[in-house]
């Protein structure tokens, strides 16, 4: 068997977590931010990742949806963050960071439906240089946390929260996917597996509590919010989600059609 088809790529952020917890062997996980596996999962680099549901929609021709799991939140889910000194309708530019997909092109998306047009601007993910040379500074992730807890006063739109607002969905960040050829049996084993550690994670309080601590002591960040954040973000692809990513494809991507894997 090839290797790559053990291999499970993972958002290197504290987002994954809850399903990436102690994972059995011999499965590899590999580790990236979310833009970058877009490409592994391309290149066959990995079995199955959670990659920006822009992306998704870019590279429909070639990839399958997987069901069940996502990267989502129904309103605030803290780590998609717009950053200012000032409110958006006055925002000249917006610094836009270069490890995104699906938040720059949601935070432009948003703006354009506030009536708004700041000029974009690419730029690495560092809040202070963002804000030096822009009015605005958009955040995903650890780092968004991050500064966020430092930084409160600068917060000027969740882009959670704003998507709820706006349409009434959940907003799906990042979509589980898949190369279109890869085979249906490694991928039915990787699902379940997944699959079941969310399911772990929702219906264990051991097993929830285990990962809050775990991912609180690697990260920096205090169980407390780490406990909050995985309230957050939602990691179940239901119906409504479901909904919400249709929208989101249907309205901001223009993909109206994309494969679903039959697993």
């Amino acid at each position: 068997m090839n290797r790559w088809q053990r291999i499970l790529g993972r958002v290197a952020f504290v987002n994954c977590d809850p399903l990436y917890h102690d994972l059995p062997e011999p499965w590899e996980v590999l580790s990236a931010p979310p833009s970058w596996l877009t490409g592994h999962l391309l290149r066959k680099d990995c079995l199955i990742a959670p990659i920006p549901t822009a992306d998704f929609a870019k590279h429909s021709d070639k990839l399958q949806l997987l069901p069940d799991i996502c990267i989502a939140s129904t309103g605030t889910v803290g780590s998609v963050l717009l950053f200012g000194d000032r409110d958006p309708s006055q925002m000249r530019d917006v610094a836009l960071p270069t490890d995104s997909a699906t938040s720059r092109k949601l935070c432009i998306w948003l703006l354009e439906q506030m009536g708004l047009n700041p000029r974009p601007v690419d730029m690495g993910p560092d809040l202070g240089q963002m804000l030096e040379r822009c009015d605005g500074a958009l955040l995903i992730g650890d780092r968004a946390l991050d500064e966020a807890a430092r930084h409160p006063e600068y917060i000027r739109m969740d882009l959670g929260q704003a998507w709820l607002e706006l349409t009434g969905y959940p907003m799906v960040f990042a979509v589980y996917a898949a190369h279109r050829d890869s085979p249906a049996d490694k991928l039915q084993e990787a699902h379940s597996l997944l699959l079941a550690q969310l399911e772990s994670f929702e219906n264990s309080s051991d097993r929830r509590n285990s990962v809050i601590k775990e991912t609180s002591s690697r990260s920096g960040f205090s169980v407390s919010r780490i406990e909050q954040y995985f309230g957050e973000v939602v990691h179940r692809l239901d119906d409504h989600s479901k909904e919400g990513l249709h929208h989101f494809l249907e309205n901001v991507c223009d993909v109206k059609k994309y494969q679903e894997a039959q697993i």
